[in-house]
């Protein structure tokens, strides 16, 4: 037991870091044509800038940083904190100003921290589901009664089988980190929009479906696996029981590949965290029968044996991955205006693939035990619902399910500019008060608000008082011809107007164009989006 507690101790500040640590506190309040910027430190940290426009700071703050800046002059504010224990990552504290109070500013703030904690806990849910998805893998699941039977002969039992599992995490959750140290967090969502990164991850979850579906194998070498199982068995210690984690990873990359790599696309971008939590998610519910059958190897005995159930589940996977990988086709067909994916052939393949996993799973229904009869239905029965409910989409409902993943639909009574200047100049023509939607093909939380939020009949209602101009800021093309994408104009304006760059990101100004409410973030509730509106 001791010496779990001391590899748990080994590598605490790395599960620390993925945990909200958040030890600087900033504000903001505008004075007349400046804005003072206050960032309360907690005791025992100290913090560095590390990026404030054309600034620089060398020293290190422990109490407060107080800046006064004029509004012109507002940037990005890149930080990180200290303790004598650890580090946190680089984070990104940004101001929008606008002629609100500075109680108003701090909610914004908070309202700002809520949201990118929900995104980390979906990405954290995200991840266990993907893990568990993982397990009942061909890859996967006849490892585990194999590596349990090797930790129970070799005498280690219960506390290998820990160490095991939480190698398995360490290594994931390293993974993640890589990630996000390799790339930043602005590369990571610079790629998570990219059209070419899209169709690329399009195009490897289809070869991964077909590999599934049993057209071809996709393995790593043997002489990988092989080299590190050996080196495994001929070495003592953790060492030993790190080397055997690094194997199932290597074994196991086949069917977790897709993954894997699905949750890191979603989770680029959302914070520098994202991927590690995502990881350390995925690796958690992987590890976890791998501990448990060590701890009760009676359960054993109980398992079911690898065969033709292990087989369907790769086909239902397959389908699965079909379905997704459609989304990063639409990122990148709408990105380049090529129009191959309209909204109705999207949903009309996810209904083939849903319908598919019911009508491959009915096949041979009768023959199947009891038990797998059960098991069958309880995924048949919600994949044929799905698959009906998916059917009046063809014809423009709004099928609010797939929000997050389908080409956004046409909301009706609503007329849209994606251009600015000519929706400005609509605006001053008419004397209506304008909404800017910086929004992303990429996008889902923009999808989940245009869904759930845009196309509520209330805020439809009061959106008729406005001039709506949505401005795509991952559109790939150049429709002046001034050598600079579309998108590229609307993520500059965006980020020296009004200092941020996410998205979805609502801008609110007067006939006049003057700004007149703080901007809105994201938000599922539209009584909270209709009390922001002013007009």
């Amino acid at each position: 037991m001791k010496r779990i507690v001391s590899i748990l101790l080994t590598f605490l500040p790395l599960f620390a870091m993925a945990q909200m640590v958040q030890p600087v506190k900033w504000t903001g309040e505008e004075i007349g044509d400046s804005v003072q910027l206050k960032a309360t430190i907690e005791k025992g940290w100290h913090m560095t800038i590390i990026d404030f426009g054309e600034r620089e700071f060398d020293e290190e703050f422990t109490d407060s940083f107080v800046v006064t800046i004029a509004k012109t002059d507002l940037s990005p504010i890149r930080f990180n904190a200290c303790d004598d224990k650890m580090c946190t990552a680089p984070e990104v504290w940004e101001y929008a100003a606008h002629a609100a109070s500075g109680d108003e500013q701090i909610q914004n703030s908070k309202l700002k921290i809520q949201n990118g904690d929900r995104s980390l806990w979906l990405i954290f849910l995200l991840g266990l589901l993907g893990g568990l998805l993982a397990i009942f893998t061909p890859c996967v699941w006849p490892i585990i009664p194999m590596t349990v039977s090797f930790f129970l002969k070799k005498g280690g039992g219960r506390r290998d089988a820990v160490l095991y599992g939480l190698s398995i995490i360490v290594l994931y959750v390293g993974l993640g980190l890589l990630v996000t140290l390799l790339f930043g967090a602005s590369a990571l969502n610079d790629l998570s929009t990219n059209a070419i990164v899209n169709i690329v991850f399009f195009l490897i979850l289809v070869i991964f479906a077909l590999s599934f579906f049993g057209l071809f194998e996709i393995t790593l070498p043997d002489s990988w696996s092989t080299a590190l199982d050996s080196k495994a068995r001929s070495t003592g210690g953790f060492l030993s029981i790190l080397l055997m984690a690094f194997t199932l990873v290597i074994v196991s990359f086949s069917c977790t590949g897709p993954i894997i790599g699905t949750l890191l696309v979603e989770a680029a971008g959302k914070s520098l965290l994202a991927p590690a939590i995502g990881m350390l998610g995925f690796a958690i519910a992987l590890a976890l029968p791998f501990s448990l059958f060590a701890m009760f190897p009676q359960w054993m005995k109980q398992m079911p044996k690898s065969g033709d159930w292990m087989t369907s589940f790769k086909v239902v996977l397959a389908f699965l991955e079909l379905a997704l990988s459609l989304k990063f086709l639409s990122v990148a067909d709408m990105a380049y205006g090529w129009g191959i994916l309209p909204r109705w052939l999207f949903i009309a393949i996810w209904i083939v693939c849903f319908a598919g996993i019911g009508v491959y799973l009915l096949w041979n229904f009768k023959s199947v035990s009891a038990t797998r009869k059960l098991i069958r239905a309880i995924v048949i029965i919600p994949s044929l619902a799905f698959a009906v409910y998916l059917i009046p989409g063809l014809w423009g409902a709004p099928v609010k399910a797939i929000s997050a993943f389908a080409p956004p639909m046409e909301i009706e009574g609503r007329e849209v500019f994606n251009d600015l200047e000519e929706g400005l100049a609509y605006a001053r023509q008419t004397g209506k008060p304008v909404i800017i939607d910086f929004t992303g093909y990429g996008c889902v939380n923009c999808r989940k608000m245009e869904a759930f939020v845009l196309d509520n009949d209330s805020v439809k209602a009061r959106l008729q008082n406005y001039v709506f101009i949505e401005l795509f800021v991952d559109d790939k093309q150049d429709r002046d011809g001034d050598g600079m994408s579309e998108g590229d104009e609307n993520s500059q304006h965006q980020r020296e107007k009004f200092s941020s760059n996410a998205q979805p990101f609502y801008v609110q100004l007067d006939p006049y164009g003057h700004q007149v409410a703080t901007p809105m973030a994201f938000t599922t509730d539209p009584e909270e989006f209709i009390n922001w509106l002013q007009y």
